[in-house]
């Protein structure tokens, strides 16, 4: 892959607020490893800076907040420890995100997908335009399996039924049924939302500072408590990752080459 093409997480700051932009428009905000490398390394300056109340965090473009992982990187893949080994990073880093000891706000743009979709599950608050199509449609593309984590937050989100309705079936949730389901906080047009998150962000310097995190933190060893061990996943990670329908499909997204699903 180019450095062209690895894309960036823009991170600035402005009176108070910090903005995390995906930026890789030309594959919907798709992350690469480098990507996912710099939200790290922001998340840890975010966690230094005594200045940030709150973290804005969006895609590039319009089209997309995060189209999941590049699965172009899927394509060395050779066992279930390279499967395993990728779900304990993602786990790793949205668990960061999810951690931070400051209000997040995700700003949603039309697709937010798989990776994606984890990503923004983690921070407090989604607000999203008309145009959001949210979802982990691995079923219909990909034919490989979340860690138990990440299958927790969207349970904790969207409920049994929409969870399956997500994973199981594949189906993209509009903005409409995200609202409805509490998945997002509000639907703004695309010309106003971008001003209102920023709003919503702002008005944290008003909150008592130590009760906004006190309430986030144990919030979070709520949702720790019931959560399953993070390994709960692995067998079917292992078999999804190394199955033939796993080989077959990233080779059609790398090389175009049909096929069909085998349950192998």
């Amino acid at each position: 892959m180019s450095d062209n093409d690895q894309g960036q997480v823009h991170y600035r700051v402005e009176e108070g607020i910090a903005w995390l932009t995906f930026d890789r428009e030309s594959s919907r905000n798709a992350m690469t490893w480098h990507m996912y490398d710099r939200l790290e390394a922001h998340c840890q300056a975010i966690e230094q800076d005594p200045d940030i109340v709150a973290v804005v965090m969006r895609g590039a473009g319009g089209e997309a907040f995060v189209a999941g992982t590049d699965i172009k990187q899927f394509a060395n893949f050779s066992s279930g420890d390279d499967a395993i080994a990728y779900e304990r990073r993602i786990d790793q880093l949205v668990g960061r995100v999810e951690r931070l000891p400051l209000p997040t706000l995700a700003l949603l743009e039309g697709f937010c997908v798989g990776g994606g979709a984890a990503i923004a599950l983690a921070c407090d608050f989604r607000y999203a335009t008309p145009s959001l199509k949210f979802g982990i449609p691995i079923a219909r593309t990909l034919g490989n399996c979340l860690s138990i984590t990440n299958v927790a937050r969207l349970v904790e989100h969207a409920g049994v039924a929409r969870a399956k309705q997500v994973m199981m079936a594949g189906e993209l949730i509009r903005a409409d049924e995200a609202l409805s389901a509490g998945l997002v906080a509000e639907v703004v047009p695309a010309e106003e939302i971008e001003a209102l998150v920023a709003e919503r962000a702002a008005a944290f310097k008003q909150r008592a500072p130590l009760t906004v995190k006190a309430a986030k933190q144990v919030i979070q060893r709520v949702l720790d408590e019931k959560r399953a061990p993070h390994d709960g996943s692995d067998d079917w990670i292992t078999a999804c990752y190394t199955s033939e329908d796993f080989r077959a499909a990233v080779n059609k997204f790398v090389n175009k080459t049909p096929f069909s699903w085998k349950g192998r």
